[in-house]
């Protein structure tokens, strides 16, 4: 016996086959137990949405994001219009330092009120699930006060939460002088710290911030005490991060600007998630991943916000899907795939992503007839209800 109704659904994305129209989704004790046509469907005693005719699809799944942190970088916007680089603007003490310092010096639960505020805008966007990475403290207090707030939100907000470890975020001010040691407090001590309250590892291989042996080294002792590792690989220049995710059995590479053919099937092949976050090509005014070279490898793609202070400032999957289709060249139905399916694989969340019996009911109605308004209308929000394991939200 179902207890939620949704009918009068003009368009449903499933994700498990063509799209149903004049659909019904029912739902009981929080997971869909028909997803269909309406001539089809059965009795309807429960609660009920009438959709009038909109469409329906799974609630997005935001597989990237650093949305816990404190203070502002708006003038580093303005700085890279003038023609700074990203490096040259880190170099100077701004970039992730900057947000750093900001965020060593906020405490518990200021955090958790400044980014409940994001995670909300993002809920009544449409997002249902999101990761939530560290990497903002750099010492083991803060990185634990970040895993900390990440958690709280997902036991508090009607948001589904997967945390990720990224204390190789960046190398902080007092160990500029001593990598070496800095890495060693990492591994020996942070992550074993961390651990309890993480899902993954992160590491950003770049030049200048962690090369690839140093990665290899975090990600290898994070999967030995069970998390699962992920890298923020190829997105400045191309050094190594997308090829050290297929050798280690990642499960997601992300970024991928500069990821080569050779990438793309090295990543297929290892069966790790190609994670894009076109945001951040757009703000910082560079190229966008070749989604088309990464498609035609045969890589799962997830589409992601990025949110953070400095480079991605999005927090609705919108204007991203947008993107992924005018700029990084992804099809419509290849994005919204992207944005909810590929998301949930990306976090290895098999329940997640598709409306279809036994995946959980988080899903929303759009005020649209199709997906394809999502790109189409970038600047209005479209989502007219959300509804988080079978309960409406708002």
């Amino acid at each position: 016996m179902a207890d939620l109704f949704l009918t009068g659904i003009g368009h449903l994305t499933t994700n498990v086959g063509t799209p149903v129209i004049d659909a019904v989704v029912a739902v009981s004790d929080g997971r869909i137990v028909y997803a269909g046509t309406a001539a089809d469907a059965p009795d309807q005693t429960g609660q009920r949405i009438d959709c009038e005719g909109r469409a329906v699809l799974p609630g997005f799944v935001d597989s990237h994001t650093h949305l816990v942190f404190a203070g502002d970088r708006s003038r580093e916007f303005a700085r890279r219009l003038a023609g700074e680089s990203y490096l040259e603007i880190a170099e100077g003490g701004g970039g992730i330092l900057a947000t750093v310092t900001a965020t060593r010096g906020t405490s518990e639960d200021e955090l958790y009120r400044l980014a409940t505020g994001r995670v909300w805008r993002m809920i009544r966007s449409g997002t249902t699930t999101v990761e939530i990475k560290s990497g903002y403290g750099l010492d083991l207090e803060t990185e634990l006060r970040l895993l900390r707030v990440a958690r709280r939100i997902g036991e508090t907000l009607p948001v589904t939460v997967r945390t990720t470890f990224l204390g190789a975020h960046t190398v902080p001010h007092e160990h500029i002088s001593d990598r070496g040691g800095y890495l060693e407090s990492v591994v020996a001590e942070m992550l074993p710290r961390a651990a309890p309250l993480s899902d993954y590892c992160d590491v950003f291989v770049e030049d200048g911030v962690f090369s690839v042996d140093e990665g290899r080294r975090v990600l290898t002792a994070a999967q030995a005490l069970g998390l699962g590792a992920r890298v923020h690989a190829e997105q400045l220049g191309h050094t190594g991060g997308a090829a050290l995710a297929a050798e280690i059995g990642a499960v997601s590479a992300d970024h991928l600007d500069h990821a080569t053919e050779k990438d793309a099937r090295a990543l297929a092949e290892a069966g790790v998630v190609a994670g894009l976050v076109p945001g951040a090509s757009y703000t910082l005014r560079s190229r966008q991943a070749p989604a088309r070279a990464l498609v035609e490898a045969g890589c799962t793609i997830a589409l992601a916000t990025d949110c953070n202070p400095g480079t991605s400032y999005f927090e609705s999957m919108g204007p991203i899907i947008s993107l992924a289709v005018v700029e990084a060249g992804l099809t419509v139905d290849e994005a919204i795939t992207a944005a909810t399916l590929g998301g949930a694989r990306a976090l290895q969340l098999d329940d997640r992503g598709v409306l279809a019996p036994g995946a959980f009911a988080d899903l929303i109605v759009l005020d649209a007839p199709n997906p394809s308004h999502i790109p189409y209308r970038p600047g209005t929000n479209l989502v007219w209800r959300v509804v988080k394991e079978g309960v409406p939200v708002g």
